[in-house]
Formats: structure tokens, C-alpha cells, sequence
């Protein structure tokens, strides 16, 4: 049994959290990601499923070849095929790992595999030892597991720890565990494992009942060192365990927990963000750690109790994420050299050449409001790592009001050509949507709106964020302007360019079965 209380943090925010309907992400905002996930300080960064996708391939080995800080893998189903595309992508990483995967629960095999356990066994063998000829970095994941006969389970590990996998990984694929029997589940592998002490166990647990944390921390303590995670929790269906959540607990009660990980805590908050910023997935007010409410206080008896001693309803201190109570004092006469000290006192790294880039933004953003604050750094940040731009906002004007009918008169370049319409909606923003929809004669519907103030003050930014679908392609779009008519534009439009991007590579990049 593995005795370390160091936990390996293995992301999947790049692979399982890209699985989220609408996110499509760039080479750009990958690349911006998984230069944050390196700053954050995961152990290992799952950057893909490179056989899904020619653009697949090329992200993961872009991600592998320029981010050295941690261990890359690439995920692979049991085929020498997937196997041999998965290395090619990332064998110039530094310590790449090939993480192998294989339904073992008998409803899988029937229904999905159509073979025998004994079938099943022998593929998973095979695959590993393949992997092994290229590196001893291997994983293997057995799907379904929490579902899985639990003999057979074991029998599984057995087999490809001796074929060669280091690490193995028990997930609750389905999100079906209960956090008191996922413990009994983990524990009886440690035990009933023969060679388990060659390996690392992990596990990969999903939240559709609300319990990925709870199953995460539970697997802990009956032995498990690796936990498989996403950024927010994005992922399939009600996502995976956050990483967030899992880091957070450790670190706060210590008295229950002795565990120790490598996450620099101070930079979860410009992760989150930056995460919920690209893939257009914003975050609940309520959601623990990150969420906008998660150290907010409204009740009296609440205020009165923190103004006099923080801990009375805080059980974290926020500087520990990397929030802080004081604010960032940026206007129009702040130099270069001021915007990069904060960008950095923010936890992200930014070249000549990028800050360049973000400052002229700045200061026409600066131009607009009195005072800039961290967030809207943030959104400046991001601004470079957008989907190819099929549609283009030209011009925009709005005129709404008692007594007058909505109405909006929008330009739009189109691949190079400017087309203009006026149309009269029953509001403002139905009437800019009517004609961003009529001049780029899309064909999709819009299923969310959502408008947030990114800061206090009449002057905030408005952040939107919508979801539109068009024959089973979901997208969703994002957009920030201090005038939320102009954000709404902008977000409609930037999921109408994140749409065409998603036609165009054919949703290739969900080809096969997708682990975990």
C-alpha cells in the first residue's frame, strides 16, 4: 500500500472538461491554460485524445513540446492505434505519460464492447504492454469501475501492472457512488490487489449526484494518491470533481486530512477564471471556492461577525485563493510597467510582446471608466484567444425607450464583405439579435442568456454569456463591453464564429468513446 501523503493532482480540465457541450477551444487558449495549470502547479496536465482529431493531435503535441513543468498525457483507447497516435503527440513532454482506458463493468462489455470479461482482460493487457515499449509512464483506467464486478476489478489491475501501468485509475464514470461505499469500493482494491504496491491507485469521480468531492476525499483515506479533476468542475454531463474543492479541503482541515499536494493555492482564483472566461462556462454564485458568493456575506449577524473576527463565518481566508479585499487602483495615466506588476500580483504571466498588446486595450478601456480593477485585466487578458472570426462586429446602434420601438441597426463584416440592417425587436437586445441573426442567416436557436456585472459601480463591465444549438452542435458564446447591449452582440457573435468553428472541424474531436 502506498503510505505517501503526497496527492498528485492529474487536470482533465484540457480533455474530459473540453467534453462540455459548446466548449471548443483554440490552439491559443489551450496553450493559455496549460500555461496556468503549470503556474498553478497540477502534476499532470491530460491535454487530449489525439486520434479524435487531426486538430486533436496538434493540440496535445503543442502542449506536450512547449510546457515543461509537468507531465503531458494523452489519452488512448486499448488499440495500438490510438496508442501509437497518442505517443507520437507527445513524446518530445517531459515525462509524457500514455493513459490507457477499458470498460470493465459488465453492462459496458455487453452492451458498448460486446466482448467477454476474459476478452476484456486480454485487451487490456496488451494495450498497456504496448504502451510500455514506448515509456514507463503508463496509466490505465478501467471505466465504469465503480460499477465493475470488484474481483474482476482487481484481477484487471493485476494484470496491467504487470503488463506495465504505474498508475491505475478506478472511476466512477457514470457519477453512481456513494461516497461510504466508493470508500468500501477503494479499500477492497488496496487489499485484494496483489501487486497494488507497484502502482499508484487513482480515481476519476463524476458529480452527477453532487458528490465528487465527497467520493474524492473518501477514496483518499482508504489509499488512493492521484486524483483526476477539472478546473470549476467543467466536464460530461454535471462535470467532474473540482479541483478546486478537492485542494481546498485538504488544505483547510488538516486536523481529519494529512495530505499534502503541489497546488500554489493563491492561484486557483485566476484560473477559474481564466478557465470560465475561454470556455464560455461561467461559474455559479454559489459554487464553493470560486464562486462569486463564496465569501460573501448579507446577513447582519454575518457582516457583524467577520468585521470582528474573520474566522467566525470564514473558514478560508480568501487571500489563500488569491482574492483580495483591497482594491487595485488602475486608471488612464498608469504606465506599462504598473499594468504588468498587477497582472503578475494577479498570478499570470504575460510576455513583451502580450503586454503590448493588452495595454492599448487597457487604456481604451481606461478611457471609458474612471477606475480599472482586477477582473477587467482579466477579461482584457483573454481578449487575444478567440475562435477564428467568421463574423465581425462593424457598427451598432440601438434606440429603445417609452414611446419608442426598439429598434437596431448593426453592421457586420462577413469574411471580408460588410453587410447593414435595421430591424425592430420587442426589446433592444431581441431586436440586435434579430438582426445579427438576419444578416448572418444562421440557422441556430438561441437556448441561454445570462448577464452578470463583472464589478461594482455604474460603470462595470457587463459579462455575457450565451448558448445557442444548431443540428445537435451546441456552442456557447461570451461577451464584455461596458454597455451590455454591446456585450450581448458580442457574445451572440462570438458563439456564432465558435458554431462555424465547430462545423467545420465536423465535431470531429468526439470521435470514439471518451473515458472516464
Amino acid at each position: 500500500m502506498n503510505t505517501s501523503n503526497r496527492i498528485i493532482i492529474f487536470d482533465t480540465t484540457l480533455r474530459d472538461g473540453e467534453q462540455s457541450p459548446g466548449v471548443s477551444l483554440n490552439m491559443a487558449e489551450k496553450l493559455q491554460i496549460g500555461r496556468q495549470l503549470e503556474k498553478l502547479g497540477v502534476d499532470v496536465l491530460e491535454a487530449g485524445f489525439p486520434v479524435a482529431s487531426q486538430g486533436d493531435f496538434e493540440g496535445v503535441k503543442r502542449l506536450a513540446d512547449e510546457i515543461r513543468g509537468l507531465q503531458v498525457a494523452a489519452l488512448a483507447r486499448s488499440s495500438q492505434k490510438d496508442i501509437d497516435i497518442a505517443w507520437d503527440a507527445i513524446k518530445n513532454g517531459a515525462n509524457p505519460r500514455i493513459h490507457v482506458f477499458l470498460a470493465t463493468s459488465d453492462i459496458h462489455l455487453k452492451y458498448k464492447l460486446n466482448k467477454t470479461r476474459e476478452e476484456a482482460l486480454e485487451i487490456a493487457r496488451s494495450a498497456v504492454g504496448y504502451a510500455a515499449k514506448y515509456t514507463s509512464n503508463v496509466e490505465f483506467s478501467a471505466e465504469d469501475a465503480s460499477r465493475s464486478d470488484l474481483d474482476y476489478l482487481c484481477k484487471v489491475f493485476e494484470t496491467v501492472i504487470d503488463a506495465g501501468a504505474r498508475t491505475v485509475n478506478l472511476p466512477d464514470t457514470v457519477g453512481y457512488a456513494i461516497s461510504w461505499d466508493f470508500a468500501r469500493i477503494v479499500k477492497y482494491v488496496m487489499e485484494n490487489t496483489s501487486n497494488i504496491y507497484k502502482a499508484i491507485l487513482s480515481v476519476h469521480c463524476h458529480n452527477d449526484l453532487g458528490l465528487a468531492t465527497a467520493n474524492v476525499l473518501s477514496a483518499l483515506q482508504m489509499g488512493a494518491r492521484q486524483v483526476e479533476c477539472t478546473v470549476n468542475g467543467i466536464g460530461e454531463r454535471a462535470g467532474n470533481t473540482a479541483l478546486e474543492e478537492v485542494v481546498m479541503a485538504i488544505r483547510t482541515r488538516k486536523d481529519l486530512m494529512s495530505f499534502e499536494t503541489g497546488i500554489v493555492t493563491e492561484n486557483i482564483t485566476a484560473t477559474s477564471r481564466l478557465v470560465s472566461m475561454l470556455t464560455g462556462m461561467m461559474v455559479q454564485p454559489n459554487k464553493a471556492i470560486v464562486g462569486a458568493n463564496a465569501f460573501a456575506h448579507e446577513s447582519g449577524i454575518h457582516q457583524d461577525g467577520v468585521l470582528k473576527e474573520r474566522t467566525t463565518y470564514e473558514i478560508m481566508d480568501p487571500k489563500d485563493i488569491g482574492l483580495t479585499s483591497g482594491k487595485l487602483v488602475l486608471g488612464k495615466h498608469s504606465g506599462r510597467h504598473a499594468l504588468k506588476k498587477h497582472i503578475e500580483e494577479m498570478g499570470y504571466s504575460i510576455t513583451d510582446a502580450e503586454l503590448d498588446s493588452v495595454f492599448v486595450k487597457f487604456k481604451q478601456l481606461a478611457d471609458k471608466k474612471k477606475e480599472v480593477f482586477p477582473e477587467d485585466i482579466e477579461i482584457l487578458l483573454s481578449g487575444d484567444s478567440v475562435i477564428s472570426e467568421t463574423f465581425r462586429l462593424s457598427y451598432l446602434n440601438i434606440t429603445a425607450g417609452s414611446g419608442v420601438r426598439p429598434t437596431a441597426t448593426i453592421a457586420i463584416e462577413i469574411n471580408g464583405q460588410e453587410i447593414e440592417d435595421a430591424v425592430i425587436g420587442v426589446g433592444p437586445i431581441d431586436a440586435a439579435f434579430k438582426a445579427v441573426a438576419q444578416l448572418t442567416q444562421t440557422k441556430s436557436t438561441l437556448d441561454k442568456f445570462y448577464i452578470n456585472a463583472i464589478t461594482g459601480g455604474t460603470d462595470a463591465q457587463g459579462e455575457v454569456s450565451v448558448r445557442i444549438s444548431e443540428n445537435e452542435l451546441i456552442a456557447n458564446g461570451y461577451g464584455v463591453d461596458p454597455d451590455i447591449l454591446t456585450a450581448s452582440v458580442k457574445a451572440y457573435i462570438n458563439a456564432l464564429n465558435r458554431m462555424e468553428h465547430l462545423k467545420q472541424k465536423g465535431a470531429d474531436k468526439k470521435v470514439g468513446c471518451m473515458c472516464c
